[in-house]
Parts: C-alpha cells; sequence; structure tokens
C-alpha cells in the first residue's frame, strides 16, 4: 500500500507541474514588462525541469509507461482496483451513523 501510496502522490505531483508550466507560459504572454517576463521565464524553465525529474522518476520507478500503452492501461487499472478496495474498507464500525449525517435526497 505504501508503494502505491508514493505512486499516487507522484502522478499528483506531475500533474501539478504540469499545471504550473501551463499558468506560467500563459502568465507569460500576459506580462507587461521586460523584468515580469524575465523572471516567469526563469519559474517556466523551473518547472519544466521539475517536470522532467518527477516523469523520469516515474519512469524508473515503473509507474508510468510513456510509450507502451498495454502495460500503462494494466498500471491504471491496478490502481483503479486499489482505489476501490481503499474505499471498500470498513473504516467505522457502524457506517449506517456515518451515512444518516450526510444530507442526500431519498
Amino acid at each position: 500500500m505504501i508503494g502505491f501510496a508514493n505512486q499516487s502522490a507522484a502522478m499528483e505531483f506531475l500533474l501539478s507541474v504540469k499545471s504550473g508550466v501551463k499558468d506560467m507560459a500563459f502568465a507569460l504572454t500576459e506580462a507587461s514588462t521586460p523584468e515580469v517576463r524575465e523572471w516567469l521565464k526563469k519559474q517556466l524553465f523551473a518547472g519544466l525541469n521539475m517536470h522532467e525529474k518527477v516523469y523520469q522518476l516515474m519512469v524508473d520507478r515503473a509507474w508510468l509507461h510513456p510509450y507502451d500503452p498495454i502495460e500503462q492501461s494494466r498500471v491504471d487499472l491496478t490502481a483503479a482496483e486499489m482505489t476501490g478496495n481503499i474505499a471498500r474498507m470498513p473504516l467505522f464500525k457502524d457506517r449506517t451513523k456515518v451515512l444518516e449525517t450526510f444530507d442526500t435526497p431519498n
């Protein structure tokens, strides 16, 4: 389960870094002064470097298979099954009491 947690954290971090790179690129197109553009450019390249490091870590650990879609689908299926198993864990002795606290329609 620890390995799955590490894999999930790495994927979440990779997606966050990608989002940051996208946002920096967008901000760079909107920057109004050379100083701001230069700062944003440095941040963009730092994000790209971080993306490469996380991406390579995930490939090295066999958590990501960018050139083998069949193997990647196996990894994704295993992750989905693990997520389902975690969701079905009996976290409360009497789940009814917990479920009754949610405001849900009939």
